[in-house]
């Protein structure tokens, strides 16, 4: 089918749909299809964005789709990479097709962007050696990128330092990475463009201008001479402490009594003196630089305080020296005369410039001006972006050949769950296959922080299990989340261990570490009311025998206490009859009587029933379990119809924008239960199995008494042959009445004579 043109009218497309998961999904058949996507409304969509990580799909095509380079693929991205690759094509159902490898025949030389991709395809298989082939792949496209990406100059127009010949201009440009920063070329490798360029050799002239201001008033702010930075740090060092001293002398001229208390107190001394001190004496670096003295100058030899008396004598060297000569003492006029020699230097200090390329160096900074590195830069950038049209050829290949394949991989997995539902190829969400508990996942889906996926997930209603995957083999981690849709959770627990293999087949080992708990299936909602009943018995049978075995053991503590403490209990006689105790007698009648009014209410029953017809048995058997299990089929059924995949892939960046519903049938198919293959045989007999108490033959004792009893009281003549009632077993044997029989009727009084 002929792509019309961009800018012609459409009309509208008619759309097919398909209903799955409980609502309608587009069809996508054809190319038009695809190419008309614009005009779908977006309700329509399954899907609005999905994230470029953590999907099985090709990592290189969602990064070309992703034009934002966000991380995440939205309806619009898709739509346009796919208006550009049909319009690429001649024929825009090629795009539905889903083929690695694009005929060169196809290709819409109508246009000149096609022209271009289509000489650069030619070009690509000519230098793979591969000139006469009709088709190029997308391994073809890719190796030839990268081959061309790998080149020295690769139309990106950024020069790496192999980009150059000389070891002079690489030089220089690994100084200007180093100091303006890099930008990563084509190969992956870090270099430098035009911008990066003019960045560095602008900071270079910044920098030795500034330094020739001072070079050209060098009186003023060099006093001293190359000496003059080293000078002023000195100063900085003491200043603090200098000023401090001649404040104190001051306060000390206008006021004598103050100067023991400047000079601090003997206390202070005292408190200091309890303590090591070191050579240094740290301590005391909070006292005075030197004992205070009104109108005194400052000793700069002698009596220091020693945690200073270091910076003095280099501020002594490296600045009092050079710019008042060599003295023993300061003045405070001294001081202030020093400081100011220096405040054009300090002045000129802050107007630094060129900063970043400080560290090379006046004379570095001066050659590589002065030098031919910036025209031979210049050049081989102009020299990198001639083959930028060659490049965009090449990049333009292997993304139509990339979207050729891939693009309805991902439509169908967007716009569409088609892969989700029809059962062929698995969804770009589903990571692999995790099988646990003789159960296989089919629905597994690849997370990164699992608790703040479940809070998310867990309104998708469904039994969702964490597991974290572990590939001894290379030691490679990864964390799935399961979706259990059969059986049930009697054996589902953090802590229990699988085998996970992922879309290439990998197998991990697999451990659950988090659960979030949903009803999993109708099997399991049918005998849960009875598990439950089993577990209450059991839990009451264990709370009466652990109240019995504490009853015991305080019977035997307190008798074993009354021996020790009373002697030995005498001896009972043997043929002295023990009293029964009358409380025990009637709990066993109330017991034996229980359990056959049981029985006989059940024959009783069973006797009706079976009088009405097997059906009636039957049905009223099924009548009690749907009693049972009814209300918790139910339930079940309803939160199982709500369970929806949504949730759980809107926690992982998705955007769901339909109601993909995991009704019963489709739950079946993505967790499936072992079973035995057809025509198989298995033998029962296990030879490793429990013995268990015989009370298949106590149920037909039980059901054979209550049977005779039912026979005694005449109830199942009507169902018996003639031969077998109870009645005409009783008359025959009754025409032989025995002695104790005929001496008994002898013995009755007479009965009275009937009224006529």
């Amino acid at each position: 089918m002929q792509t019309p043109p961009a800018s012609a009218p459409r009309p509208p497309h008619l759309w097919q749909f398909f209903r799955a998961g409980g609502f309608d999904q587009v069809k996508l058949q054809t190319g038009a299809d695809l190419m008309n996507l614009d005009q779908l409304d977006q309700k329509l969509w399954v899907a609005l964005a999905c994230p470029t990580a953590g999907i099985e799909f090709d990592s290189k095509t969602a990064t070309l789709i992703d034009t934002d380079a966000d991380g995440r693929i939205r309806a619009q991205e898709l739509i346009a990479a796919i208006r550009w690759a049909g319009s690429m094509l001649k024929d825009s159902d090629d795009l539905v097709k889903g083929r690695d490898g694009v005929a060169l025949s196809a290709i819409n030389e109508a246009l000149p962007e096609g022209r271009q991709i289509l000489g650069s395809a030619r070009v690509i298989l000519r230098q793979l050696g591969k000139a006469a082939a009709e088709v190029i792949t997308v391994e073809d496209a890719s190796a030839a990128a990268k081959s061309f990406a790998n080149t020295v100059f690769n139309g990106d127009g950024v020069i790496i330092p192999e980009s150059a010949e000389e070891p002079v201009i690489q030089q220089v440009v690994r100084e200007a990475m180093a100091a303006v920063g890099s930008v990563i070329d084509r190969s992956g490798k870090p270099g430098i463009d035009a911008v990066k360029l003019e960045e560095f050799f602008g900071e270079l002239t910044r920098f030795d201008a500034w330094v020739s201001a001072s070079e050209s008033d060098a009186e003023k702010t060099l006093p001293a001479g190359p000496g003059t930075a080293a000078a002023v740090a000195a100063v900085q060092a003491v200043k603090v402490k200098i000023d401090d001293y001649f404040g104190r002398g001051r306060l000390a001229a206008f006021e004598g009594r103050l100067s023991s208390l400047l000079n601090r107190t003997e206390e202070d001394y005292k408190a200091l003196l309890t303590k090591d001190l070191t050579l240094s004496a740290q301590e005391v670096s909070g006292f005075p630089l030197s004992r205070i003295v009104p109108g005194q100058p400052l000793s700069l030899v002698t009596g220091l305080n020693p945690a200073h008396a270091a910076a003095i004598a280099a501020f002594r060297s490296a600045s009092v020296g050079p710019l008042l000569g060599d003295r023993e003492s300061l003045t405070e006029e001294e001081w202030q005369t020093l400081q100011n020699r220096l405040a054009p230097h300090t002045a000129w200090l802050g107007t630094k410039a060129g900063v970043r390329v400080e560290t090379l160096g006046i004379v570095r900074v001066r050659e590589i001006l002065r030098g031919p590195a910036k025209t031979t830069i210049t050049a081989l950038i102009a020299r990198d972006r001639e083959l930028e049209a060659e490049a965009s050829g090449v990049a333009s290949v292997e993304k139509l050949v990339r979207f050729h394949r891939d693009l309805i991989v991902l439509a169908s997995n967007f716009v569409n769950f088609r892969d989700l539902y029809d059962g062929g190829s698995p969804a770009i969400f589903q990571a692999g296959i995790l099988y646990l508990d003789q159960r296989s996942c089919s629905l597994c889906i690849t997370v990164v922080d699992p608790a703040k996926h479940a809070v998310m997930a867990s309104l998708a209603g469904a039994y969702l299990a964490y597991v974290e995957c572990v590939r001894k083999a290379n030691s490679q981690k990864m964390t799935v989340v399961a979706i259990f849709s059969q059986g049930d959770d009697e054996n589902l627990m953090v802590g229990r261990n699988g085998v996970f293999y992922d879309r290439k087949g990998l197998d991990y080992d697999a451990t659950i570490t988090k659960i979030v708990v949903n009803p999993i299936s109708l099997r399991q909602a049918f005998w849960q009311p009875y598990k439950r009943f089993v577990r209450w018995v059991e839990e009451q049978i264990a709370k009466r025998a652990a109240e019995a075995d504490a009853a015991a053991n305080q019977k035997l503590t307190a008798a074993a206490t009354a021996v020790v403490t009373k002697g030995p209990a005498p001896a009972v006689a043997a043929n002295v009859p023990q009293k029964v105790d009358v409380g025990t007698v009637a709990a066993l009648g109330v017991a034996f009587g229980a359990i056959g009014g049981f029985f006989a209410a059940v024959a009783t029953l069973g006797k009706d029933l079976w009088a009405q017809g097997a059906f009636a048995m039957v049905g009223a058997v099924l009548g009690i379990m749907v009693l049972i299990s009814g209300p918790s089929l139910v339930m079940t059924y309803i939160k199982l119809r709500k369970r929806n995949l949504g949730p759980i892939l809107d926690a992982n960046g998705w955007a769901v924008n339909a109601k993909a519903r995991i009704n019963v049938p489709f739950g079946t198919r993505l967790t499936a239960i072992a079973e035995l293959p057809p025509g198989s045989t298995c033998d029962l007999v296990d030879p490793f199995e429990e013995t268990h108490r015989p009370w298949r033959l106590y149920l037909v004792l039980a059901l054979t008494a209550s049977v005779g009893w039912q026979w005694r009281a005449g109830r199942l003549d009507s169902d018996l042959p003639e031969r077998l009632r109870y009645s005409h077993v009783f008359q025959s044997k009754s025409e032989k009445p025995s002695k104790d029989a005929a001496q008994t009727e002898t013995n009755s009084p007479a009965k009275p004579a009937q009224n006529p």
